[in-house]
């Protein structure tokens, strides 16, 4: 019974999530297809070519949208039960902007909705029961940049990204780089690191975290990648963490699986 009614209400609750990511698919700006080359890399600083190498983008196409599934646990803090959450995501690359939408599964019923997006320069979270009943939505300077950098570290999943003009590199030294995403007048930067073979192995810059009632806090986060998989002809991070690294110690608050990913799809879900 619990599945009829929560299957009935998210039906009538699709249709403002279905123009937001409505309006991520369509937002991209038509280009010309453009095949990545290896002279595209060579102002890059050596980990992040060897990082691009190594993925595959070399002879592939810039991606302009995309769309994934994941799977994994996630948490509010230590103090909190782990949580399975199924999610879909869809992104446009020019210009900037992502919609993820995750279900808390409790005895095989999405339970708790999580829709978390970042549009035109502006993020938002917003959690509702039922797909009915709002419980938080967080919105403000503090989203704007939190969405941003979520936006900077998951363009992991399509790196060819990297190489728009609305991002730049620093180099640091032979396994580390800066990098700095910018859009409507902002910009956000974060630490890159490498190994020797080009893998991206973790991610880490200040981000706010929302602590709810409209309170924030800098933190530094991370993400640690845990395993690779290959999509779309590609080597990209399948599993991994997201982790609050706090002065009383890590809160790894999230375990993320890919289970699917599409390079410029005609459709979402």
């Amino acid at each position: 019974m619990l599945k009829v009614i929560a299957s009935n209400i998210f039906f009538v609750a699709t249709s403002k999530l279905g123009r937001e990511i409505h309006k991520v698919f369509t937002q991209h700006q038509e280009q010309k297809q453009v095949i990545v080359t290896e002279d595209m890399l060579q102002k890059l600083p050596d980990p992040v070519k060897r990082y691009l190498v190594y993925t595959g983008v070399v002879g592939k196409p810039i991606v302009q949208k995309v769309r994934l599934k994941q799977a994994g646990k996630i948490r509010k803090d230590a103090k909190k039960a782990w949580m399975k959450f199924e999610a879909k995501e869809y992104y446009s690359v020019s210009p900037p902007g992502f919609v993820w939408i995750a279900y808390m599964i409790f005895f095989g019923c999405p339970l708790i909705r999580v829709r978390d997006y970042y549009l035109e320069g502006k993020g938002n979270i917003l959690v509702k029961v039922y797909s009915l009943f709002t419980v938080a939505n967080s919105e403000g300077k503090e989203m704007d940049q939190g969405a941003m950098m979520r936006y900077l570290n998951e363009m992991m999943w399509f790196p060819s990204a990297f190489l728009g003009n609305n991002v730049s590199f620093e180099s640091i030294d032979a396994n580390s780089a800066r990098v700095t995403l910018t859009d409507m007048d902002k910009s956000v930067t974060a630490t890159m690191y490498f190994d020797d073979e080009g893998k991206l192995t973790n991610f880490i810059a200040p981000r706010y975290r929302d602590l709810g009632n409209d309170k924030f806090e800098l933190e530094n986060w991370s993400t640690p990648i845990r395993e690779y998989g290959e999509f779309e002809g590609l080597k990209l991070p399948q599993k991994g963490a997201g982790v609050w690294n706090l002065k009383e110690g890590d809160l790894e608050y999230i375990d993320v699986t890919v289970t699917d990913l599409k390079y410029n799809p005609d459709e979402p879900y």
